[in-house]
């Protein structure tokens, strides 16, 4: 970091191009990553993972030098990501639904793509918190604590939560995954 200092306080002083180049260099290390995560909290709805995402990245840049100084920014920006989703599925009374078709998208080498639809769409079933419980734990690999931190709440809330969540993907998932490992 290139310092200069006001003189007579002899405090650092930032420059705001030092600033945005430090967030462009973040953001395009992390957006692909931010937006993988942002697909899955929305259920697979693309266009609210680009404006999470969006959302996410902007307020990050607007408390920016919090952000920087934080032992893990990406975590950081993670946790900005999940509460707005929350905080947006909460205002949301009436607004868009998802559809029946999910939008065709092109499949990874060796996936599965009829299980990938079908599991996108029970994940979009499920509540808002137990999906970011689930997309956090198990997606993004995070622990209980990490998880129970990124969304404020108890680590036994998380387990609970993840425990009655993979209990309805089962439930959701039971009579169509005989056949989609049959078909």
């Amino acid at each position: 970091m290139t310092a200069e200092t006001d003189g007579e306080r002899d405090t650092v002083v930032e420059r705001p191009t030092q600033r945005l180049e430090e967030f462009r260099e973040f953001a395009s290390s992390s957006g692909s990553r931010l937006f993988r995560t942002a697909l899955l909290l929305t259920g697979g709805d693309w266009h609210q993972a680009e404006d999470l995402t969006q959302t996410a990245l902007g307020r990050a840049f607007a408390s920016w030098r919090r952000v920087r100084r934080a032992d893990d920014p990406d975590a950081y920006v993670r946790t900005i990501m999940v509460r707005a989703h929350i905080s947006q599925r909460r205002l949301r009374r009436s607004g868009e639904r998802p559809v029946e078709a999910v939008p065709e998208a092109a499949a990874s080498g060796g996936s599965d793509p009829a299980l990938r639809v079908t599991l996108l769409r029970v994940l979009g079933e499920l509540p808002h918190k137990d999906r970011a419980v689930l997309v956090l734990r198990y997606w993004e690999d995070r622990s209980v604590e990490q998880t129970a931190t990124e969304l404020g709440v108890s680590a036994g809330s998380v387990r609970n939560r993840s425990m009655r969540a993979l209990a309805r993907l089962r439930d959701a998932l039971d009579g169509e995954l005989d056949s989609l490992a049959n078909g």
